[in-house]
């Protein structure tokens, strides 16, 4: 491998651990085909127990790229901003030498929009969050408000292939990457490829969709049950996302949808690998690839994220070495806990720079190239720190060995042990308790309290919004996604979907031809 490799990290949005079909859908695994990120994972260090810094898109992704965990990077909701003075991964990336470039979905709030990227071709460059409206009627799902149409209106997309933010993705990124050969060779490059799905809206190509419904698709992996049911944090969100409203076919409907937008998403990158694969640009590449957070896909009763549950803070992480494609280095699965802030300082190590000193996550190169279990990563940590979800409901998860704590403001804390209880049905925190375990408890409440000062963090919060508000991104936001033309100019990326020219209301009054069917004109 080169001193200097290239890096192509590919993020996604909202990608549940489970959704995988190289997983036993017997135990952790969710019938879904997978065969790209199958291919992925069969030659790559996968750290199948990894959790994401906090279980929401902005937070999660300024935690991830700064290597820091949500109140160290200022994180606190989908409006946040990264302050100038964190360094990022991108940006040491930079600084050594490498041109780096992201493709896609970042949702950086306020006026940075770059933060260490020096190319951004395709994106959401607005500061909105690129996800596509779909269905492109408004007519449907009127009457609804926008959580409830989120399950509601899942099914078929409406929007064209070739314009779905994916495909755009990925006709981007193989671009920059051609053009950027053409006019830098030998130049290292770190491209982030930054994907939409499987983040709502649920919607897919038919051929994906019709896979799953209404025959394919499975029940969540565990209902609304176990010690939890009435915790403040479970009512809150449930009432929050207004989850029961949504009845048992809409339910199945939206997993169907789900596990499709997870189909599709296998495609493209699979499509994504094979091009560059052809072209000689994966030789001296390093692949990442990982999600921001989970999705609940109506386990406990629950959708979307932003809670404790695996579903919500347990991510997806490969990563493969060129030496794994050779056959040189074995793929590896660990399963020690692991923390997204890992992946800055492991990036860096692989790559061969030097990490900043203030990052909070461990650099895990030394497992990845030896394939021993890294058994100096300790207490794993994911937080929701604004109280989303009611008055004392903000929290620090902790990850430790087979053991899951949560200590929240007020609430009363939960404790599981994920060997024994992997649905997070049974909390070991109230209650009497053997020895052995009220030893583990007051361990995990003890690192909590030690590490994390909920009026401290109430107070950083204020601050940071005062600093978030006078950094606000003064712009059109546009329908979400624009392009970085050369001269410049921000263009929409979307106006033929949402604001187009419509040359004929009625095609088949028009054409003396028009075929018969919708079949046939598909």
């Amino acid at each position: 491998m080169p001193k200097h490799p290239n890096v192509l990290f590919l993020l996604s949005d909202e990608h549940s651990h489970r959704f995988f079909s190289h997983l036993d859908p017997s135990q952790e695994g969710e019938p879904v085909r997978t065969p790209s990120f199958d291919a992925l994972a069969n030659s790559s260090a996968v750290f199948a127990q990894t959790y994401c810094q906090m279980p929401l898109c902005t937070p999660s992704r300024i935690c991830l790229l700064t290597g820091r965990d949500q109140a160290s990077a200022s994180a606190w909701t989908n409006g946040s901003w990264l302050r100038p003075d964190l360094p990022t991964l991108p940006g040491v990336f930079a600084e050594a030498g490498y041109t780096t470039c992201l493709v896609g979905k970042m949702h950086f709030g306020g006026d940075r929009q770059f933060n260490g990227f020096q190319h951004r071709p395709y994106g959401d460059l607005t500061g909105h969050a690129g996800h596509q409206h779909d269905p492109l009627n408004p007519e449907k799902g009127r009457g609804l408000s926008g959580m409830r149409r989120r399950t509601a209106n899942a099914g078929i997309t409406e929007i064209p292939e070739s314009l779905l933010q994916e495909q755009v993705v990925m006709r981007e990124t193989i671009a920059w990457l051609r053009e950027h050969r053409h006019r830098r060779p030998g130049t290292p490059w770190f491209v982030c490829a930054s994907f939409s799905r499987p983040h709502f809206p649920l919607t897919a190509p038919r051929r994906c969709f019709e896979r799953y419904w209404p025959h394919g698709v499975t029940p969540p992996k565990v209902g609304r049950s176990g010690d939890t049911v009435d915790h403040p944090m479970t009512t809150g969100m449930a009432r929050g996302f207004q989850v029961e409203a949504i009845d048992e076919e809409e339910m199945m409907r939206a997993r169907a949808a789900y596990f499709a937008c997870v189909e599709y998403l296998d495609e493209v990158i699979g499509d994504l690998l094979a091009v560059l694969a052809r072209d000689g640009l994966l030789e001296e590449a390093i692949i990442v690839y990982t999600s921001d957070h989970g999705e609940m896909a109506g386990e406990h009763g629950l959708w979307w994220k932003n809670s404790w549950h695996e579903g919500s803070s347990r991510v997806p992480w490969f990563v493969q070495m060129p030496e794994h494609r050779t056959g040189m280095l074995p793929a590896r699965r660990f399963e020690t806990p692991v923390s997204l802030a890992d992946l800055f300082p492991t990036l860096c190590a692989l790559a061969g720079l030097a990490p900043p000193e203030t990052l909070d996550g461990m650099d895990l190169s030394e497992a990845i190239r030896d394939g021993r279990e890294p058994v100096r990563r300790g207490p794993v940590v994911c937080d929701a720190l604004e109280p989303r979800w009611g008055p004392g409901t903000e929290f620090r998860m902790v990850r430790h060995g087979r053991y899951k704590y949560v200590g929240f403001r007020s609430a009363l804390p939960l404790l599981f042990d994920l060997v024994a209880d992997p649905f997070e049905q049974k909390n070991l925190a109230v209650g009497h308790v053997p020895p052995e375990m009220a030893t583990v408890r007051d361990r995990l409440a003890g690192f909590v309290a030690d590490s994390v000062d909920f009026d401290v963090v109430e107070r950083q919060r204020e601050e940071d919004r005062a600093r978030t508000k006078a950094h606000a991104l003064r712009i059109n936001p546009g329908t979400g996604n624009a392009y970085l033309m050369p001269d410049g100019r921000l263009v929409d990326a979307d106006t033929t979907l949402y604001c187009p020219q419509v040359l004929s209301e009625n095609p088949s009054g028009v054409f003396a031809d028009w075929p018969d069917g919708e079949e046939t004109r598909a």
